[in-house]
């Protein structure tokens, strides 16, 4: 995790948020609304601690290893804030690759997701920087990376849409042209969630 010393400015976050409150129609200064700009100033150390980090030093601690199959990691449960309404998206991150030589630990894979999350973001951009941050980091032979997510700015607002969800994919490599290969993967998945 990041310490407080990144980016955050929490004066602007507080007269944003009381800007924001007036903007609205709110009195920033009712009793349940006075301390809502330092709780929100707070918490911006927490939402976007990965601004700052670079989510691919999870991924430097290596083992050597004789495996040439498949390593999935699936289900890591992350929560971020989409760039575009600043609105909660959440959802799973499923991920596999193919080791050449090393892989990491479980964990560290799970710390990368969480960096990346913790950040203004879009759910395409996300998948695509986990795929490249596991492959420039371990240098696989192939990786291949799933989002699934829901998006509060589908259901709250717009078009209203409860049920929607968003998947998306990158991959490369060994991935890339090999149907078996992402089958396994998709397989894999499927089995996490129990259909």
């Amino acid at each position: 995790m990041a310490d407080k010393s990144h980016k955050i400015d929490e004066e602007k976050i507080k007269e944003a948020v009381r800007l924001f409150m007036e903007g609205i129609g709110e009195d920033p200064g009712r009793e349940g609304l006075i301390e809502t700009p330092n709780r929100i100033a707070r918490m911006s150390h927490e939402l976007f601690a990965g601004m700052e980090q670079d989510p691919a030093t999870h991924l430097c601690k290596t083992f050597p290893t004789k495996s040439r199959g498949i390593v999935v990691e699936k289900n890591i449960r992350f929560y971020s804030i989409c760039e575009h309404h600043m609105l909660p998206f959440y959802g799973y991150v499923h991920i596999a690759y193919v080791p050449d030589g090393k892989v990491t630990g479980l964990s560290k894979l799970v710390r990368c997701v969480d960096t990346y999350a913790r950040r203004l973001q879009i759910q395409e951009n996300m998948t695509w920087e986990i795929m490249e941050a596991v492959d420039r980091t371990l240098n696989p032979k192939g990786v291949m990376v799933m989002v699934e997510a829901d998006h509060m700015c589908i259901r709250m607002r717009g078009i209203k849409n409860d049920p929607s969800r968003t998947v998306t994919t990158a991959l490369c490599g060994c991935f890339e042209d090999n149907e078996n290969l992402q089958n396994t993967f998709y397989q894999a998945v499927r089995l996490a969630d129990g259909s």
